[in-house]
């Protein structure tokens, strides 16, 4: 099956709840898989870049232009939960397994603004 970035995004949409869950990476990874694209599951959020690469995503460099499908995985910061953060661009904003203010999930991610690389389906 080859990757359909509106079917990811339509998942996403529809299962975002109304905030966080602490399941982005769960939610994320399933809206991928809707898309056609199976990644294996991690223990952690902060370490689905590899997998990803494996999936067939490539890194996408720094301040490029975002589109509908890509995929941030941000490192975890001091102070913060160890299991870091990923989420999906819909177009207009970033979702997990709720509809961000930013890429930065919380005021913790937004205040450290911890590394990240964003990932998109070659």
């Amino acid at each position: 099956m080859s990757w359909n970035k509106e079917a990811a995004v339509s998942y996403l949409r529809s299962h975002a709840l109304g905030h966080s869950h602490s399941e982005c990476a769960r939610f994320t990874r399933l809206a991928i898989q809707a898309g056609g694209v199976k990644v294996p599951n991690t223990h952690f959020a902060k370490d689905y870049g590899v997998e990803l690469l494996r999936a067939g995503f490539r890194e996408v460099p720094p301040g490029s232009t975002l589109i509908s499908g890509d995929v941030a995985v941000i490192q975890p910061y001091a102070g913060g939960n160890g299991i870091g953060h990923m989420t999906m661009y819909d177009g207009t904003q970033w979702i997990s397994d709720f509809a961000q203010k930013s890429m930065y999930p919380g005021p913790g991610y937004r205040a450290a603004q911890p590394a990240f690389k964003i990932y998109r389906m070659k």
